[in-house]
């Protein structure tokens, strides 16, 4: 364990062990939920921009839909931190998870872009909480290598999840483009479930006496800052794919939502594979984020030199390898970092930045489609702005740094 990090202590870690794995099970059910609204409506996307064509500005608004839940979820994620540590965990969870259901279906009855829109935020504000709490209390219910593996397998689930999700977007697409939509009901089935299995963490009574034997650190503002930056630009390396797949294969001249939710679902089945590896990685080297971003660069290159499907697939796949590595490397570092009485607003600042970077992906791209050339261009950029971020952190890694310090111990 990193020097830095003040072991739990021994009521406490008598609690996480009595948590289980049945918690762990709901909390990576609740981790997909937000994975769902990101992707899901991927494969019927060019679909819904022909249905609202005549909408002025639907060529930026249509793949907004996709990702504006990213932006109301990074704005109040942090927020939804602080609460989580002042309020509890479990009531917000279980509230933000019904509401998510009902705000997520909400465009089945629609028929206005902006309105659909604006269900979307509101889905993005339920998101906030289920995805702060559910990483917060896997922090809180367990620690050391378990915590990690968790936190790898949350990654691992909602990256399996992705896999199913494509697929059935892709298949209910194919009838109608609203179809998809019912598939944000299944929070009505998680809710309950959430309220009867998750265990109420430590009580701040318990909190207050255990800060009276190990000080409490201050927040680890700079160290935080530099983790949730490097996130917000992982997250639009993680999301390209998913975003954007359904364009770059319909400029190769495949438009069919059932193709697209194939494609993207094998893909999506590497990131899978990515974080399996990742649980596989002694601790030592699970931090690796040059040679990750390194492996995610040369599927992008990949990608945007491909005149042809299984080109394509093949740089997707590799992009996939490392996403899957990328996602639960930057978790597990900002975990690190936390204290119980902090995780919340912690891993509401990670939150948020990751989902940020969601939100920025297809505006990135959008915007270096047009000085690139194409959209396979521009992932071509952005792999050679991924490429030089990871020699950026070869060079920074290579300094000379005492073993003894925090920074020499996480390396």
């Amino acid at each position: 364990m990193p020097a830095a990090v003040v072991p739990p202590p021994r009521d406490q870690a008598h609690e996480t062990a009595a948590a289980g794995r049945l918690p762990a099970v709901v909390l990576m059910a609740g981790s997909c939920l937000p994975v769902l609204g990101a992707v899901l409506l991927a494969p019927v996307l060019p679909r819904m921009q022909d249905h609202f064509d005549g909408v002025p500005g639907s060529a930026a608004l249509v793949p907004v839909v996709l990702t504006v839940p990213a932006l109301a979820l990074a704005l109040l994620a942090p927020f939804a931190g602080m609460i989580v540590d002042r309020l509890g965990r479990k009531r917000l969870l279980v509230t933000a998870t019904a509401l998510y259901a009902l705000f997520g279906t909400a465009p089945l009855w629609l028929d206005s872009l902006h309105a659909i829109l604006i269900s979307r935020i509101l889905v993005g504000i339920a998101e906030a909480a289920i995805m702060t709490v559910c990483t917060t209390l896997i922090g809180d219910y367990y620690s050391g290598e378990l915590r990690d593996r968790y936190l790898a397998l949350q990654a691992m689930c909602a990256s399996a999840s992705a896999t199913v999700f494509f697929v059935l977007g892709g298949v209910l697409g194919a009838a109608d483009w609203r179809a998809p939509f019912w598939l944000y009901a299944v929070g009505l089935a998680i809710a309950p479930v959430m309220a009867r299995v998750l265990p109420t963490p430590l009580p701040p009574q318990r909190e207050t006496e255990t800060a009276e034997r190990i000080p409490r650190r201050a927040f680890p503002v700079r160290r935080m800052a530099g983790t949730c930056l490097l996130t917000v630009f992982g997250a639009v390396v993680f999301y390209t794919v998913p975003v954007e797949m359904a364009y770059l294969l319909d400029d190769l001249g495949t438009d069919s939502p059932r193709t697209i939710g194939a494609v993207t679902a094998v893909a999506s089945a590497a990131t899978v594979l990515g974080s399996l590896v990742f649980t596989r990685l002694s601790p030592n080297r699970r931090s690796r984020l040059p040679v990750l971003f390194a492996l995610c660069a040369a599927g992008f290159l990949l990608m945007g030199l491909a005149d042809n499907l299984p080109l394509l697939i093949a740089g997707a796949v590799v992009n996939c390898v490392g996403t899957g590595l990328l996602l639960p490397s930057l978790v597990t570092r900002a975990m690190s970092l936390l204290d119980f009485a902090d995780r919340g607003r912690g891993m509401g600042l990670w939150t948020a930045a990751f989902f940020f970077g969601q939100f920025l992906c297809p505006l990135v791209l959008l915007a270096g489609k047009e000085p690139a050339g194409s959209l396979a261009s521009a992932v071509a950029l952005l792999g050679v702005a991924a490429a030089v971020l990871a020699a950026a952190l070869f060079t920074a890694a290579r300094r000379v740094v005492p073993a003894h310090s925090p920074e020499g111990a996480r390396r």
